[in-house]
């Protein structure tokens, strides 16, 4: 596969102020709700048609479709989607929100939450936590929890997916609560 091209958030302000561009953020709701470039629209990487998202472009066909995340990771798994799907004018923004924001770039800055990345941490600590000390306590079986997650993070750092984080995303408190009451995620 060819090498997706990026661009800086500088960069991209700079285009953003020469004319309409297309952003989209591949993060979970919650994730968008709590920061998000000014000029981005929310579009998760869990659930991403890039199909659906081209039909609904701000610009035409042909004008470059701007992929962003908190760090640049995500969006280059995007990026990936898009060409894969045929889409191949998709650009990953480099260093994410993350960059924008630091960048001192506009933002909107919503309810605070736990990040994806914290989640997995705790739950992968309490599952080998418990798991020793059920095995230390009730029975010497209990040692295959924790390493079930540590072959799980091995595989997550090989692979860079997590299996546990997509699980996580998918959970209630993950969920963004749109003007109906209603959960989105």
């Amino acid at each position: 596969m060819s090498e997706i091209p990026t661009v800086s958030a500088r960069r991209l302000k700079e285009l953003a102020r020469q004319g309409n561009i297309d952003v989209i953020d591949v993060r979970t709701p919650v994730e968008f709700r709590e920061l998000r470039a000014v000029i981005a629209r929310n579009a998760p990487l869990d659930s991403l048609d890039p199909h659906a998202v081209m039909k609904e472009r701000n610009g035409t066909a042909g004008d470059p479709l701007y992929v962003i995340c908190r760090s640049g990771n995500r969006s280059s798994k995007a990026c990936e989607q898009f060409i894969a799907a045929g889409y191949a004018n998709v650009v990953n923004v480099d260093g994410g929100t993350q960059a924008w924001d630091e960048a001192g770039l506009p933002v909107v800055r919503g309810k605070k939450s736990v990040s994806l990345e914290r989640q997995v941490r705790i739950a992968a600590g309490f599952l080998v936590f418990a798991g020793a000390t059920l095995a230390h306590f009730v029975h010497p079986w209990w040692i295959g929890l924790p390493a079930f997650v540590g072959a799980g993070l091995m595989f997550a750092g090989i692979t860079d997916t997590c299996a546990m984080g997509m699980l996580i995303a998918k959970m209630p408190w993950n969920g963004v609560k749109n003007d109906a009451g209603c959960s989105v995620k």
